[in-house]
């Protein structure tokens, strides 16, 4: 093994970051229990193929976690945020789900996953003097198994 100090430790590109974390994952799946491990994306298009929502999504370890949610501004408050979590709850439970969990930092967001379900379980929060202030991330998770 090479001597720590024989490393050089710097910024990287942002590419490596793949190669790194599969070299993470293989390291788990030979150490830990694992579950159904997968990615997936949810797409809603409209009557043209625009991508008008969508959801990208994982599991791991039997939870579900949302990565991102995103419904464009003319096409919110019509259910299809609503529609895509359901989808995304139905087909983790499908791989054997019993949780979600996911991370948002907008309040219109926040009271959107407490609507459906959410509680939040853990919280960063900036003080004043901190950039950006008072800025606030909620932790949040669903269970249904």
């Amino acid at each position: 093994m090479p001597a720590p100090s024989t490393i050089t430790l710097a910024l990287a590109a942002p590419e490596l970051g793949a190669f790194i974390e599969a070299r993470l994952l293989q390291t788990l799946r030979a150490e830990l229990p694992q579950a159904n491990n997968t990615g997936f994306v949810l797409a809603g298009q409209d009557a043209g193929g625009q991508v008008v929502a969508g959801l990208v999504g994982s599991t791991s370890y039997g939870w579900l976690l949302v990565k991102c949610l995103w419904v464009s501004d003319v096409h919110r408050r019509c259910g299809i945020g609503r529609r895509l979590m359901q989808m995304a709850q139905d087909h983790a439970s499908e791989l054997g789900c019993h949780g979600a969990w996911l991370d948002t930092s907008h309040p219109q967001a926040h009271a959107f996953y407490v609507r459906l379900g959410y509680e939040v379980f853990g919280e960063l929060a900036n003080q004043a003097q901190q950039v950006t202030p008072h800025h606030r991330r909620w932790f949040m998770r669903k269970t249904w198994a």
